[in-house]
């Protein structure tokens, strides 16, 4: 049987760590099982309890301490990041303990680790030799969405992690919530947006910049790629849409058993009327 996985990915402050405790308790509530696994090495809370925790293998703030690196905050992530590509079979070694199929991978925000640095991919090719099925799950914050320079910023944003890791993948606006309902009436226009016609819409940008996000916009349309997911988690809908959808990448249904309930069931062969 096939192991699953979301890989949530986005920038620091989206939500990420929000996000997955929010999918655990809602797999819970639904009766499934799910495990999260933290791999932000500078991660300083979250609220769910990890099945592993990179911060046992590296810290960030250990790194930055050795005077023989001399790194930063940026560097030192790196640097950790790297070293947990050399150490891949720790993580196996945590997973190969985990009592359930469904893992949850809370990921560092940094955006260069998903476009020009191999970390994440190699993670990818590891994990689907480990007969892992992997989803990714990018998060742009709602509030970061509300005009079209700062959308298409994160549009680009979502397209170059896609293209780097060539893997199923879910775009998720967060933070809904916190939008009062004018922005969350004119944030709908770019959830499946045309890219073209948000350009035009930017009567007062100058003539060269035009030009320009028109190209980004002729981008992004020839590639047809991103669209976004609102996620809401103070709606209960919200989240089992995006869980479906998930779901349906992951092709999670399909490798269920069918459970039929005892009062649909028809009369079997030893007369008890079945069982779950």
């Amino acid at each position: 049987m096939p192991r699953y996985a979301q890989i949530v990915m986005g920038p620091a402050g989206s939500g990420k760590s929000t996000y997955c405790s929010n999918v655990q308790k809602h797999c819970e509530t639904i009766g499934r099982q799910a495990h999260v696994v933290n791999l932000d090495p500078a991660a300083e809370f979250f609220d769910y309890q990890p099945v592993a925790d990179i911060r046992e293998l590296i810290e960030v703030g250990d790194v930055m301490e050795d005077e023989s690196l001399r790194l930063g905050p940026n560097g030192g992530l790196i640097f950790c990041m790297e070293y947990f590509a050399q150490n891949f079979d720790w993580l196996q070694e945590q997973l190969g303990e985990v009592d359930g199929d469904y893992i949850i991978i809370d990921c560092p925000g940094q955006i260069e680790l998903y476009t020009h640095i191999p970390v994440m991919r190699q993670l990818v090719d590891t994990l689907r030799s480990w007969d892992f099925r992997i989803c990714g799950v990018f998060l742009i914050d709602a509030q970061f969405m509300v005009d079209t320079a700062k959308f298409f910023s994160g549009m680009l944003s979502a397209l170059s992690t896609m293209v780097n890791l060539e893997i199923p993948h879910i775009n998720i606006m967060s933070k809904m919530d916190l939008l009062n309902a004018a922005s969350k009436k004119n944030i709908e226009r770019f959830l499946d947006p045309d890219p073209k016609e948000l350009v035009m819409e930017e009567e007062h940008m100058s003539e060269k910049f035009q030009k320009l996000n028109m190209s980004i916009a002729n981008l992004i349309d020839d590639y047809s790629l991103v669209r976004f997911m609102p996620l809401d988690p103070s709606e209960e809908d919200s989240m089992s849409d995006i869980l479906f959808s998930i779901d349906s990448n992951l092709q999670f249904d399909e490798d269920q058993d069918v459970r039929i309930p005892r009062d649909e069931e028809g009369d079997d062969e030893d007369g008890d009327g079945g069982d779950w």
